[in-house]
């Protein structure tokens, strides 16, 4: 399993669509820094596929002033659940 890591928004980025392609069916995604605006109800839709496998992180939700309005198919992580998915993925990928 790869844990894809992704910091930019689909509003602003079409990364994500990389990401996706290269996505398996085991594969997680957590959207970080400016990517969790993608775990917003109006952009999730961009992640289908993705049920129990789409995490953000809490802090940068926090920052963002997004913490508490997230879809509920995203699962919120703080930073030592990042650790946790790091830890148990063979790898990680970044999309920048």
């Amino acid at each position: 399993m790869l844990l894809h890591i992704l910091n930019r928004s689909p509003a602003t980025s079409l990364v994500y669509r990389q990401a996706l392609t290269a996505i398996g069916p085991e594969d997680r995604l957590l959207l970080i820094e400016d990517g969790v605006q993608g775990a917003m109800p109006q952009l999730v839709r961009h992640f289908e596929g993705l049920e129990g496998r789409l995490f953000a992180l809490r802090e940068d939700l926090a920052s963002r002033g997004l913490e508490g309005h997230c879809d509920p198919a995203v699962q919120v992580v703080d930073v030592d659940g990042f650790v946790l998915l790091t830890e148990e993925a063979d790898r990680t990928v970044s999309w920048y």
